[in-house]
């Protein structure tokens, strides 16, 4: 009996022990490129600091925000500032962002012409039809002095005040982008959906954001959680030393900039 019971307490000590080692989880949704790469270096950061972190991709730009306000994610990673905050006043979601990662510089890219400037009267260009992205192309080809665009933060083509060469606008939903090259005569593609289309930034757009652009990617979460360990520990992560180092030797090549 005391053998039957030495070895029952040996069990129940092993169990204990095991349970109370268990890593804590911590589900973050990315889009796939360069999000899930990042944050496969943060995966194994976060396990030495006693956390599993639990990636879930997304090929939206919709459904991470949602999915993080109703709590089926501890966190999201695959939008700029602006976005995040116009998603929440137009949803009502308390979402918050706790560290800036990189910048994606938005592109103009084509199949049918070499130089922007080889545009022509008439020309359609197909662009992001969120929001803040839409703005942001519609800034890009202003500031190359294709048309002029009134003031505002959150303009759309019909805020197209000067179009010299009529060009057509086409909004299109943002993954959907890369696809529509040989339909159109441009497109305005962010990075991410660019380079998983196989494109270069650096090498392929006719016309690219500058370096200081407002627009970095985020790490979101519920502002409910901003003070949890579990956060803490994966913002310190997230921009680690490692993770600076991982963008700027595999993902500056290729059009993503560190922004820590």
């Amino acid at each position: 009996m005391r053998r039957f019971l030495s070895a029952l307490c040996v069990t129940l000590l092993l169990s204990t022990t095991a349970l109370a080692a268990a890593p804590e989880k911590i589900t973050i949704g990315v889009t796939p490129f360069p999000h899930g790469e990042i944050m496969e270096v943060v995966k194994g950061l976060l396990a030495k600091e006693g956390y599993e972190l639990v990636i879930r991709e997304f090929s939206d730009y919709v459904t991470p925000n949602s999915a993080l306000a109703e709590g089926s994610l501890d966190a999201n990673f695959f939008q700029h500032v602006p976005y995040l905050e116009n998603t929440c006043a137009e949803k009502g979601f308390d979402l918050v962002w706790v560290a800036k990662i990189h910048i994606e510089p938005l592109g103009l890219y084509s199949e049918k012409i070499k130089d922007y400037r080889d545009l022509k009267k008439g020309d359609s260009i197909a662009i992001p039809n969120d929001g803040t992205n839409c703005a942001r192309a519609l800034r890009l080809l202003e500031a190359n002095g294709l048309i002029k665009v009134k003031e505002g933060e959150l303009v759309t083509a019909l805020d197209v005040v000067e179009n010299p060469k009529n060009l057509k606008f086409i909004e299109l939903d943002a993954a959907q982008l890369p696809r529509t090259l040989k339909d159109v005569t441009a497109a305005v593609i962010n990075t991410n959906f660019a380079s998983e289309a196989g494109l270069i930034p650096s090498k392929d757009a006719l016309l690219i954001e500058s370096g200081d652009s407002p627009y970095a990617n985020v790490v979101a979460v519920r502002a409910e959680s901003v003070e949890t360990p579990a956060v803490r520990a994966l913002v310190k992560a997230a921009t680690s030393p490692e993770v600076k180092a991982f963008i700027e030797e595999k993902l500056v090549p290729k059009g993503i900039v560190p922004a820590f």
